[in-house]
């Protein structure tokens, strides 16, 4: 880095609207992607009931969009086009912003690094064309156009050369254009949008439609959702509409065991703006604390709406950051109505299951199907594989299910009545329309964890003394984590004290959990406090220890229950909150419809 003279003095220079335009563009427009979300919302703040988004080259050499809202007359093109004008607000109040654009940036920007053309007509007015190259601005011509506008950006950054050298692949940005797209198609439900790869020329081709919604406007989105997520996530989405103190949560979110290996499918909005923040963010991530483990990650489209005086949105040239004046209200309005929504669900687990379980036992498709009543009458010297022929009924062969009396449980109960274990871990229960294979240790252990979470919030959670205390040796750092932590664990119903160098008296253990490995419970403790490190709160660390707890009070795998047990264990899912998946997000159970069982045998 060469050193300044300290004898000459720089000279200050106001910089001229080309510069000025060129800066405002580093800002607001990184990629083609940025340059179509500030053009869409435009459309949007101008009323557009439908728009239309083409590109070519992924956005470089065009990108062109088309609304019917308000449009603008011819005296007021060449103003749009100047910076820092805008028919958003008018100055007196940066804190009260009721529309996506407000900085009067975008198009200037945009004409400084492209070739950028307006095509607008206002109703009852005329129709004009302005045409404005790297900066440099023609003259208003007339055109002829319905009502609306329609933006034409050709060569973007052909003014600043070297800003193409950071642009990525064309279907890269394409990728980046659909996703802001669908975004603003989330946040607009009663909007329709059309997005075109016209490349090559001519109509293009068709990557995403979503027509304008019908109906209420929960209606609207929850077919909005589908069309932009996905049907599964709409079929497995609850609900949310709360408010708190005038602040308002609507959306979907989905069930726990439709989660996803990574947070890209997490939409949130700030009244109506797509946004990207960390509290919203943690927020919901908090709410999925109980049900998901932590490389597993919920799918949601929250809208928060807020007084626009309470937030704000000027926090970032690209608008996509937000400050709230009072962020724990927010936060915890999202948390609650999260779990609010998740307890209502009940025992509900995604329908996605099933679907997995049925690909799960198709047969590969490579050989044609060959059912029994096409088999020759004759040689049956060849078994089925695994099938061993004798006098025993076929039955008894598979794996021998326990049932040891008829059972009369009715099969009207959501999760229908209980005919029998294999595996001495499955459950397999009749419903009064397919089937259920339930996962009996992870589900008991579903419903352990509530019953500690309902002890842990009324009077803590009852304890049982030891005759003998349980002495475990852990080493003198562990045995010193857990002893700093004895008050915590005191709630919870595990009494802990030192015993010696690096060992620990276990005095008390939670009434519910019944005989348990106290040692293997400590060990367990530990690891999770390790995996959560030292950022969550008490609560949440209690949680998490609750968690690990109930794993050693479930019902194990590989011990036989009878009848009645397993009668008993599916009414207390039915009754039991988020039991359709275990503490890590898993599914406790899969229902069969007898249908699709019946498609799987070629019968339908």
């Amino acid at each position: 880095m060469t050193a300044h003279d300290p004898n000459i003095r720089p000279v200050i220079r106001q910089l001229d609207d080309s510069a000025i335009n060129r800066i405002a563009a580093g800002e607001v427009v990184e990629r083609p992607a940025s340059a179509v979300k500030e053009l869409v919302e435009n459309a949007i703040d101008a009323g557009a009931t439908r728009i239309e988004i083409d590109y070519a080259d992924g956005g470089k050499t065009l990108i062109r969009v088309t609304d019917d809202g308000c449009g603008m007359t011819p005296e007021e093109l060449p103003l749009a086009l100047s910076r820092h004008a805008t028919s958003k607000i008018d100055g007196s109040d940066l804190l009260n912003i009721r529309s996506f654009g407000f900085r009067g940036e975008a198009l200037p920007s945009l004409a400084a690094v492209g070739r950028l053309s307006v095509t607008s007509r206002a109703m009852n007015g005329e129709g004009a064309c302005m045409t404005v190259s790297g900066g440099h601005a023609d003259p208003v011509k007339p055109a002829a156009l319905r009502r609306g506008t329609v933006v034409a950006l050709r060569d973007l950054f052909y003014a600043t050369p070297a800003r193409l050298k950071f642009l990525r692949s064309d279907r890269a940005e394409a990728q980046a254009i659909g996703d802001v797209v669908k975004r603003l198609a989330m946040a607009e439900p009663m909007v329709g949008f059309c997005l075109r790869d016209v490349s090559g020329g001519g109509e293009g081709r068709e990557i995403f439609r979503a027509d304008a919604g019908q109906g209420d406007l929960f209606d609207a989105l929850h077919t909005r959702l589908s069309r932009v997520i996905g049907k599964d996530f709409a079929d497995n989405a609850l609900r949310l509409d709360a408010t708190r103190e005038d602040v308002t949560v609507t959306g979907f979110a989905a069930l726990p065991t439709y989660s996803r290996g990574n947070a890209t499918h997490q939409y949130l909005f700030v009244n109506g703006r797509p946004v990207r923040d960390k509290l919203l963010y943690g927020a919901l991530r908090g709410a999925y604390q109980d049900f998901l483990s932590r490389d597993r990650h919920p799918v949601a489209a929250l809208f928060v709406e807020i007084d626009p005086t309470r937030v704000d949105q000027n926090v970032h040239p690209a608008k996509t950051e937000v400050r709230f004046r009072e962020p724990g209200v927010v936060r915890g309005l999202i948390v609650s109505a999260l779990k609010h929504a998740l307890a209502d669900a009940g025992h509900r687990a995604s329908t996605t299951v099933a679907d997995a379980t049925l690909g799960a036992l198709r047969p590969e498709p490579s050989q044609p199907h060959v059912y029994q009543m096409d088999r020759p009458r004759s040689g049956f010297s060849e078994a089925p594989r695994g099938f061993e022929w004798g006098s025993a009924p076929v039955s008894a062969r598979v794996d021998d299910p326990v049932i040891d009396t008829p059972v009369e449980e009715p099969t009207d109960h959501p999760l229908g009545a209980a005919r029998g274990q294999v595996h001495e871990n499955y459950i397999i229960a009749q419903t009064a329309s397919g089937m259920v294979i339930v996962d009996q240790h992870a589900a008991h252990e579903r419903l352990v964890y509530e019953k500690l979470k309902t002890q842990m919030a009324e009077n803590g959670v009852a304890s049982q003394a030891l005759l003998i205390p349980e002495i475990v040796e852990l080493g003198d750092q562990d045995a010193a984590r857990l002893l700093d932590l004895a008050d915590e664990l005191a709630q919870v119903g595990l009494t802990l004290e030192a015993f010696g160098q690096g060992a620990i008296a276990v005095r008390e253990t939670p009434a519910i959990l019944g005989e348990i490995n106290a040692e293997a419970m400590l060990r367990d403790i530990l690891d999770e406090l390790d995996d959560l490190g030292e950022t969550l709160s008490v609560r949440a660390r209690i949680e998490a220890v609750l968690s690990r707890m109930a794993c050693h009070g479930s019902i194990r795998s590989g011990r036989r229950m009878r009848a009645e047990e397993m009668n008993a264990l599916l009414r207390e899912m039915e009754a039991t909150p988020h039991s359709g998946q275990c503490n890590h997000g898993r599914p406790t159970y899969v229902e069969l419809k007898l249908s699709d069982i019946e498609r799987l045998f070629g019968r339908s």
